[in-house]
C-alpha cells in the first residue's frame, strides 16, 4: 500500500458530497451500491475479544485502556477451544466472518504465533478470519499472510488534524505504516473510523478522504457510532445526529464502491429507522452478536427481525465447509 494519496476524492469534494440533499445523496449511494453488490443482502461478522483490557494506549474512546477506570476487567488470551466454540456458534447464527480483537499496542512475536493458532481454529469452521492486534511490523504482517488470514483491522479513527485530540500514544503515521505492511503482505485491509468524538464535518470528510485514497482501498470499512463508556474521556460526548451518520455511510459507499461498508459499534443506541436508512445509503455489513468486544450489541433475534422487516437477508457464502473431522458439540466458552 502506498502512503501517497491520490487526488481522485479530495477532502473538499467529499465535504461537498456530505452537504448534498439527503435524498439525492442516498439515491446516488444506492445506485453505486447496486452496481457492485446484491441490493438486499447484508454480510454478518462476529467480533470477539480474545485478549481483554490492560492496553497501554490512551485512545479516549476505549474502555480497555489501562489509563481509565471502566467496567472492563483484564483477561488473558482466550483458549483455542473457547475461540473455536465461539466461531462455531457465530457460524450457526449466520455469520460468515469471525473477527478477533486483542488489546495490545503491538503483539510480540510469541503472542502473534498464539493468535495464529486461533486463526487456524476459526478457519476449520469455514469462516473468513479477521484480527485486530494493534501495530504490526512487515515481518509480522507477512507471518499472518502465511497463516491464511483474510482481513486485518486497523482503524484510522478520525482525521489527521483531530487525531491528537483522541490519541497521543500512537501517531497517525504509525497507523498508516501498519496498513501499508498489511496490504503489502497481501492481506485485505479493514479500516474505518468513529463518529461522535467531537469531530467536525470537515474532520469526517478528511477521514473519508484518507480511507478512499488509500491504494488499494480498504476491502471493509467499519463506521462506528461512539459508545460513550463511563470512565473514558469521551463519556459525555454529544451524540451524532442520525442523519449525519447516514450521510457518512452514503459518502463512504460512493467513494469506496467495492468495499463492504459496515455498521459497527453503537448500533445498540440506533433506532431501527436509522439502521434502515444506513442500509439504503449503502451499508451492507454489520457486526452481529450480543457483545462487541466489551460493549453491548443488538441481540441476534433483533437483527434477524429487522432484516426480515426490511425484506433483506444475510449474505450466506462460506469460503469452505467446516472441517470433516471437526469435533461436534459445544466446548466451554469464557463469557
Amino acid at each position: 500500500m502506498s502512503l501517497r494519496h491520490s487526488t481522485r476524492w479530495s477532502a473538499t469534494a467529499i465535504a461537498d458530497l456530505l452537504a448534498w440533499p439527503l435524498g439525492d445523496l442516498i439515491f446516488r449511494a444506492q445506485a453505486v451500491h447496486r452496481a457492485h453488490f446484491l441490493p438486499n443482502t447484508v454480510q454478518l461478522s462476529t467480533l470477539a475479544s480474545i485478549k481483554t483490557g490492560a492496553c497501554p494506549e490512551d485512545c479516549a474512546y476505549c474502555p480497555q485502556s489501562v489509563r481509565f477506570h471502566t467496567h472492563v476487567e483484564p483477561d488473558k488470551l482466550m483458549p483455542v477451544a473457547d475461540v473455536r466454540a465461539l466461531a462455531r456458534r457465530a457460524r450457526a447464527a449466520g455469520a460468515t466472518r469471525f473477527c478477533m480483537g486483542a488489546a495490545w499496542r503491538a503483539p510480540t512475536d510469541a503472542n502473534l504465533e498464539r493468535v495464529i493458532e486461533r486463526i487456524k481454529a476459526v478457519q476449520t469452521e469455514g469462516l473468513e478470519t479477521c484480527v485486530t492486534l494493534g501495530m504490526l511490523s512487515r515481518r509480522q504482517a507477512g507471518r499472518l499472510a502465511e497463516s491464511g488470514l483474510d482481513y486485518y483491522n486497523h482503524n484510522l479513527d478520525t482525521s489527521p488534524e483531530y487525531y491528537a485530540r483522541i490519541i497521543t500514544t500512537r501517531s497517525y503515521t504509525d497507523r498508516l505504516t501498519t496498513l501499508a505492511n498489511v496490504a503489502d503482505a497481501g492481506i485485505k485491509v479493514c479500516c474505518g473510523g468513529i463518529l461522535g468524538m467531537g469531530e467536525t464535518l470537515a474532520d469526517r470528510a478528511e477521514l473519508l478522504h484518507q480511507l478512499a485514497t488509500l491504494d488499494p482501498q480498504p476491502a471493509s470499512v467499519p463506521i462506528n457510532n461512539l459508545i460513550r463508556v463511563p470512565g473514558t474521556p469521551l463519556a459525555d460526548a454529544e451524540p451524532v445526529d442520525p442523519f449525519d451518520f447516514v450521510r457518512t455511510i452514503a459518502a463512504a459507499r460512493i467513494t469506496m464502491p467495492e468495499a463492504y461498508v459496515r455498521l459497527s459499534a453503537g448500533r445498540e443506541e440506533m433506532r431501527d429507522e436509522t439502521q434502515a436508512l444506513c442500509f439504503l445509503a449503502g451499508a451492507n455489513s454489520i457486526f452481529y452478536g450480543e457483545t462487541l468486544l466489551t460493549t453491548d450489541n443488538p441481540s441476534h433475534q433483533a437483527d434477524v427481525n429487522l432484516l426480515h422487516r426490511l425484506g433483506m437477508e444475510p449474505e450466506a457464502q462460506y469460503r469452505v465447509a467446516p472441517a470433516a473431522n471437526a469435533e461436534s458439540g459445544d466446548e466451554p466458552v469464557n463469557e
